[in-house]
């Protein structure tokens, strides 16, 4: 899911369960939709990956994620 997409589903609060998960080079988000967990991503990337979970835990605030499950 596209950026875009993630922020709408956050405050239409359509999106309630989010989870980072650690992947080769660093961190990735997915959320869930329906049965299945979707990756953020980025415009260039099938995934969107973070280099730290302190730089992902930024952007979850700036989109308005409250709530995050850490997977490691």
């Amino acid at each position: 899911m596209q950026q875009e997409t993630l922020e709408v589903l956050v405050r239409d609060q359509a999106l309630r369960e989010l989870r980072a998960v650690r992947i080769e080079g660093g961190w990735c988000l997915e959320g869930r939709i329906g049965l299945g967990w979707r990756p953020v991503r980025s415009r260039r990337e099938p995934i969107r990956i973070w280099r730290s979970l302190t730089a992902l835990e930024r952007f979850c605030v700036s989109v308005g994620i409250r709530q995050l499950t850490v997977e490691l």
